[in-house]
């Protein structure tokens, strides 16, 4: 019991982690007006991250066509990696 949950701690850190590069990933494209969505890896990494972005947007509207909710959602990712794995590792 105590070896499958510290392996769902550490999946769940490693999934944090390539979901916080891909939201990284997405922000810094969005400075460069260029960018076609379009194509398949950035509509796919679009399709990844925006449902999460949409949130924080919803509650932070950009303010002067600077998007501050980025910052909001990277907060709270890096808050959730690092409480959850704690908690699962707690329960054993």
């Amino acid at each position: 019991m105590e070896s499958i949950v510290l392996l769902l701690a550490q999946t769940l850190v490693t999934f944090f982690n390539i979901y916080f590069a891909l939201l990284i990933i997405r922000i810094l494209l969005t400075w460069f007006p260029n960018v076609d969505w379009s194509m398949p890896p950035l509509a796919i990494l679009s399709q990844l991250t925006d449902p999460y972005l949409n949130i924080f947007r919803n509650i932070i509207p950009p303010i002067g066509g600077i998007d501050f909710s980025a910052i909001l959602a990277i907060l709270l990712l890096q808050v959730v990696q690092s409480i959850v794995p704690s908690l699962l590792v707690s329960l054993v």
